[in-house]
């Protein structure tokens, strides 16, 4: 049986795997070590110690262990009630600074009824702050689990147990907020809010960090989230509790009010999707939405392989490069070997020798882009991502931080790899939207979520595509949204569309990641759902339904 150690060691090793592309390495060991050197000094191990209990805590245990730890948390006794988790140098931390930093006082705890080894509770307390005071008000939950060394029923240290909003390395704070608060607008003037537009949320925070003084604000008192851990430099402070309002600043956006909305609705279908849409036209981004229990911004920020979502930028190499034309040949035979690695279609796939590339490109066929790689050069991909695309270079000027994508020069099997995209390639949804609207118009420009002109940033520029390769990308584009593999999810749609299909295997996944993206008139739009699967089963009814709406 595998010992409460070794359980809690794999299930922190889980969180260490993509967090909306962004790999969050937690040490886990370590936490383990702090506690047994705690109990040494105590005298709960050692020579003489009692038989060292084994096996889940019972309902005593886990209702004393639950209430001891809830006690000591009410009286403000934080080593107590760390020392009663199995990580104590890490809840001593997080506590303390809920005491001192925060400046939480006069702390209620209501215990739910239990389930399990799981108890939910209430939390009734006091934000207190230079003659400011304001009731805080939430609810979590913790478990009990055996501790590995001593054997005593132990809290399951998360840093949610003490609000649920905290993730490893945050810190809860009380003081003059870092930035003014904002009133965000739409395009046309309407206000966005997070209670309106959920997802919004680390989206406008991030916007009031860069542009809250700009804006014209003045800060208010704040309880708040300070963000930690591998992601903070690109996530901005969240608002818990205001004791005393700031003012708010006017700050224009170039979110569509009703895109938005439509892609709130389409995200909240399914579990850790993101989806963005941008005026091909401008570069504006319209909408941006994620469903993750992280509340990562995945949108702007994920870095995962986008499946074969790249073959625009891949179909775009070797229309370029002269290798072949849309209507030029593009075998599609069952498997393909590039270096010693075998390359498949998707199962069910009819085999075409006499398979053009628009086919093949409509049919999402791997085995036709494998067979070209002895014809590109290692970094022919990459010189078409950057220099056509605007992707890889790190200069995008968004207005809150983003990924620019990478498709970094690979040699080996990943030179095939990469034009599946696969191997080391990397994407954003808002990558992938902007690859769209740069085949739309055959122009790139720089996304933008915020006007230039608010601060007069520079933009990356990028030589665009030439007139007959984006008409060519557009003309697979459209049979792939009107007879190919987009066909099911673009199919109640009107107007000049396109799209492209993506599904992306990840090490250790069940499911692949599904991605599409696509465009309709002037907007395009790209989603991604983790563990999806195909990309017209998930992620195509997301981006469908936001180019239903339009901008």
């Amino acid at each position: 049986m595998q010992n409460v150690g070794e359980e809690r060691a794999m299930r922190k090793g889980a969180k260490a795997a993509i967090v909306g592309g962004v790999f969050a390495v937690m040490v886990g060991g370590a936490g383990y070590g702090a506690f047994n050197v705690v109990a040494a000094l105590n005298g709960d191990a050692g020579a003489g110690s009692p038989v060292v209990k084994t096996g889940p805590p019972d309902a005593d245990e886990v209702r004393e262990t639950s209430e001891a730890f809830f006690a000591a948390w009410e009286k403000g006794d934080m080593s107590t009630a760390a020392s009663l988790t199995d990580y104590a140098g890490q809840a001593g931390a997080v506590l303390a600074a809920y005491r001192d930093n925060a400046y939480i006082r006069d702390v209620r705890i209501t215990p739910g009824t239990t389930t399990g080894r799981t108890v939910p509770f209430s939390v009734k307390a006091t934000v207190e702050y230079e003659g400011k005071s304001k009731e805080l008000a939430y609810d979590s939950e913790l478990s009990v689990v055996r501790g590995k060394t001593t054997g005593k029923a132990l809290v399951d240290w998360e840093p949610s147990v003490v609000h649920p909003e905290l993730r490893d390395g945050d810190t809860l704070v009380t003081g003059e907020a870092s930035a003014p608060p904002i009133k965000a607008v739409d395009r046309d003037g309407t206000e966005l809010t997070e209670e309106k537009y959920p997802s919004l949320g680390p989206i406008l925070d991030a916007l009031r960090e860069k542009y809250g003084e700009q804006a014209g604000g003045e800060p208010g008192i704040e309880l708040s989230i300070r963000r930690g851990g591998a992601a903070a430099e690109d996530t901005a402070d969240t608002t818990l509790l205001t004791l005393a309002e700031g003012r708010a600043g006017r700050l224009p956006t170039t979110i569509s009010a009703g895109a938005q909305a439509a892609a709130e609705k389409a995200v909240q279908k399914y579990a850790e999707s993101s989806v963005v849409a941008v005026q091909p036209s401008t570069g504006e981004v319209l909408a941006v939405a994620n469903h993750r229990e992280d509340a990562f911004n995945a949108a702007f920020l994920g870095q995962l392989a986008p499946g074969s979502t790249m073959k625009i930028v891949s179909a775009a190499t070797l229309i370029d490069n002269g290798i072949t034309t849309a209507d030029g040949p593009a075998p599609c035979p069952p498997d393909a070997t590039w270096q010693s690695a075998t390359f498949h279609n998707l199962k069910g796939m009819t085999p075409n020798e006499q398979a053009t590339l628009s086919e093949s490109f409509a049919r999402s066929c791997n085995t036709a882009f494998v067979k070209y790689a002895d014809e590109v050069k290692v970094d022919s991909l990459t010189r078409e991502a950057e220099d056509r695309f605007g992707l890889g270079r790190n200069d995008w000027k968004v207005g809150i931080p983003s990924f620019d994508g990478s498709v970094p020069a690979s040699g080996g099997p990943d030179t095939a790899a990469n034009m599946l995209g696969q191997g080391k390639v990397q994407m954003s949804p808002l990558n992938m939207a902007s690859v769209t609207a740069t085949v739309v118009t055959g122009r790139f420009r720089q996304p933008v979520i915020v006007p230039q002109n608010l601060d007069d940033r520079e933009l990356a520029t990028a030589q665009g595509l030439s007139a007959g390769t984006a008409q060519q990308l557009r003309q697979m584009m459209n049979r792939t949204a009107t007879s190919g593999t987009g066909a099911a999810a673009m199919s109640k749609l009107s107007g000049d569309i396109g799209a492209k299909t993506g599904s992306a295997e990840v090490d250790g996944q069940e499911k692949s990641n599904s991605w599409f993206t696509g465009y309709r008139d002037d907007m395009a739009a790209a989603a991604m759902a983790q563990e999806g699967g195909h990309g017209g089963d998930v992620a195509g009814p997301i981006v469908a339904a936001v180019l239903r709406a339009g901008g």
